[in-house]
């Protein structure tokens, strides 16, 4: 969930998939060609939970795989933890690989947080006090539609550059696709899972590397039967941190998402009984007279100038001076401090419903990320005690929830796509060709309401113009909730996303396995 780290943001988190850490700092050498090797092995236990009312019998599998060069050298080790359900046909059971992003996390909040057959319990909307943690059974699994794979990004959880491998063998845009279209593979040879319905769900980056993965992964003979993308960042061009860094579009994206949490925190200056309809009016203002005025530029009149204004006020709950100063830009970081400026608290990042209390009340930016500290506790906590006491798994070390010292700014962000090598990564194009050229491949976009790392009308501006052909735009499901960038935290969103993701899957099989 993190993102760029040329981006101005408060917590490291626009440099894209889990924003759940701060900006690296010293870095540690990634050259690890002395590393061991060590062998392919894991720990199989056996577990059973209740969803819908039906008990499931499942193995847990967390173990390793092996990662080898274009020239047979072992160059990576790739943790995982796998759910599969006992006694199902192969040919026809569905299976899910799941990662969330960074570039630098590990799948630890999707893991623990969304949906395996168990999730650590938290706080809703604050801080969760601290240890102990509980970890139990998830009522909301996807178990009962697909078995589950939760892969852990290179230098994260336990997987380890070992053999010949070295840093810049997967620590980039091209590179990270490469790894997990090997593990995907090799995961598949070693199962038997080939002939299986196989999914993506990507969170954060995890939607780039979903994305740029089914793409890669087609190319190498693994046609996909859908992806699920969760808090999506498809385009960095259209998003801050991008150059240029004042593209008025981003604006337009960003403010669905402002009045939301305006909404959320009652602070705008007058009442709306329905969310939606108020985010449809206001996507439409965004596209409409907001876009029209942030074009005129310096040709903009006073009174188009003062009809904006108050527009923007209505839809941020911000002053009209403020707003005014801004030159009716307000970047999300301002709007995070300003909104509630005068009860002395900023609104999250991740999830604008927590809230912070800086030491500095005046200053322009927050000082921190409300909802990430909020959670790093818990899921950190409960996976090293999880696999140790529950899946007899022994990393050797402590599991990494994320890897953002030992990326640093040595991560490549150039991406090659058919057609050229964009300096930052734009996956639409990658999509679309996937899309197009298996046209049964289906994908369903979740977002929260209350996301800033990932505004929900950016993923819907890039979605809608990637250029698919119009025959194809079916294909594409839409879920919204009032949660934030990790919707699962909110018991509430986690229900309906998986009642929406249970339709996904059920169009795409016969029958649940």
């Amino acid at each position: 969930m993190i993102r760029f780290p040329f981006c101005k943001v408060a917590i490291g988190l626009v440099f894209v998939a889990n924003p759940l850490a701060a900006q690296p700092s010293a870095k540690p050498p990634v050259d690890s060609s002395q590393s061991p090797i060590p062998a392919e092995s894991s720990s199989v236990t056996a577990h059973s939970v209740t969803i819908d009312g039906q008990a499931i019998k499942y193995s847990a599998r967390a173990g390793n795989l092996l990662l080898k060069n274009d020239s047979s050298a072992v160059i990576g080790s790739m943790f995982y933890v796998a759910y599969t359900r006992e006694g199902a046909d192969l040919r026809r059971r569905p299976i899910t690989f799941l990662f969330n992003g960074g570039p630098g996390s590990s799948s630890v909040w999707l893991h623990l947080g969304s949906f395996a057959p168990i999730r650590v319990e938290t706080s809703d909307a604050e801080p969760t006090p601290p240890a102990p943690y509980t970890v139990a059974d998830n009522p909301f699994s996807l178990l009962d539609r697909t078995d589950l794979v939760f892969i852990d990004a290179m230098g994260t959880g336990f997987s380890r550059i070992v053999g010949k491998g070295q840093g810049k063998d997967f620590f980039g845009t091209d590179q990270d696709i490469r790894a997990f279209g090997d593990f995907i593979l090799r995961y598949a040879t070693v199962f038997g899972r080939w002939n299986s319905p196989k999914y993506l769900l990507g969170e954060s980056y995890g939607t780039t590397r979903a994305a740029g993965l089914a793409n890669a992964l087609q190319d190498r003979g693994m046609p996909l039967n859908g992806l699920v993308l969760v808090s999506s960042w498809l385009n960095s061009y259209v998003d801050f941190g991008s150059p240029p860094y004042s593209l008025e579009i981003t604006y337009q994206l960003y403010l669905p998402t402002m009045t939301a949490t305006a909404w959320y925190h009652k602070a705008l200056p007058q009442e709306h009984s329905s969310l939606p309809r108020l985010l449809q009016e206001v996507r439409e203002y965004s596209m409409g007279g907001y876009q029209h005025a942030l074009n005129q530029g310096s040709r903009l009149s006073d009174a188009e100038r003062d009809s904006v204004v108050t527009k923007l006020h209505q839809y941020t709950g911000l002053s009209e001076e403020f707003i005014r100063r801004a030159r009716l830009r307000v970047t999300p970081d301002r709007f995070q401090k300003e909104l509630l400026r005068g009860k002395q608290r900023t609104v999250g990042r991740l999830d604008a419903r927590f809230l912070g209390m800086d030491h500095d009340a005046g200053g322009e930016s927050p000082e921190y990320d409300a909802a990430n500290v909020a959670i790093n506790g818990p899921f950190t906590t409960a996976i090293n005690q999880y696999l140790q006491s529950e899946l007899h798994y022994d990393g050797g070390t402590v599991y990494r929830t994320t890897n953002y010292p030992l990326v640093g700014a040595d991560w490549d962000h150039r991406h090659r796509v058919a057609g050229g090598r964009w300096p930052i990564p734009d996956v639409s194009e990658d999509l679309r060709q996937a899309m197009s050229q298996n046209p049964y491949l289906r994908v369903f976009s979740a977002s929260g309401y209350y996301d800033f790392a990932t505004p929900f009308f950016e993923t819907e501006y890039t979605l809608q113009h990637m250029g698919l052909d119009p025959a194809l735009e079916k294909n594409i499901s839409y879920g919204y909730y009032e949660s934030g960038h990790m919707m699962y935290l909110h018991l509430g969103a986690l229900a309906q996303l998986k009642k929406d993701l249970a339709t996904f899957y059920d169009k795409g099989q016969p029958a649940p396995q």
